[in-house]
């Protein structure tokens, strides 16, 4: 069963609606569906919303410590409230998965995602849940960067918005553990694709922060 639900993303204002805030996006669905507003929290490095569910205590978390850094809040939420790895589901955009998928997954390598890194090494294991929210890739590896930090079309947002719906509704079932019928519901519903964005035509990126910690290029496993 899933105790703790994460949302990986970049705080303020410059990143809200980019590709790689997708996690964010879904955890603050899952908040609106629960009733539950997640508030700052300085001890745990992130935004945290708890809420009770049928049988347990439910926790939402946004780590603000940007992506790279995800893990040292992720960790520490998680051992203060004595939370398993295999109890915490964490969602985060996917390059290698076109927007309108999703996938959900137990565990993995280290892998090569900034955010995922992180938090297997501040939890020094691989063994949480991950749902993979498909953003798309641009076709270039070049334009990656770029492509993560930028608004996605109206197609790829509406497209990604109903994998959150999905998950949404797929929420009671994550939480009795129910993972088998939860990737049902997540994996078969998928909508028509969207006509992929070109890189040529998307707007300008989101203009960062003055001296932001660093972001590097986002691999995908």
């Amino acid at each position: 069963m899933i105790k703790l639900f994460v949302g990986l993303g970049n705080p303020g204002p410059d990143y809200a609606a980019t590709r790689h805030n997708a996690g964010f996006w879904c955890l603050d669905a899952i908040a609106h569906s629960l009733g539950a507003t997640p508030t700052m929290d300085k001890s745990h490095h992130g935004m945290i919303a708890r809420t009770m569910g049928q049988k347990q205590t439910i926790w939402l978390l946004k780590p603000q410590t940007f992506m790279n850094l995800s893990g040292k809040s992720v960790a520490s939420l998680a051992r203060f409230f004595k939370i398993a790895p295999d109890e915490i589901l964490v969602m985060y955009d996917e390059l290698d998965i076109v927007p309108g998928e999703v996938k959900l997954k137990l565990g993995a390598s280290r892998g090569t995602h900034n955010g995922l890194r992180d938090i297997f090494d501040q939890l020094g294991t691989g063994d949480y849940w991950r749902l993979r929210i498909g953003i798309g890739h641009p076709g270039v590896k070049a334009e990656v960067l770029n492509w993560v930090l930028k608004k996605p079309s109206l197609d790829h947002r509406i497209a990604i918005d109903q994998c959150i719906d999905r998950a949404v509704k797929a929420l009671p079932l994550l939480i009795d553990g129910d993972m088998e019928k939860a990737t049902m519901l997540l994996h078969t519903s998928k909508p028509p694709r969207p006509k992929p964005d070109r890189p040529d035509r998307l707007d300008k990126p989101a203009q960062p922060p003055a001296n932001p910690p660093m972001i590097l290029e986002p691999k995908n496993d």
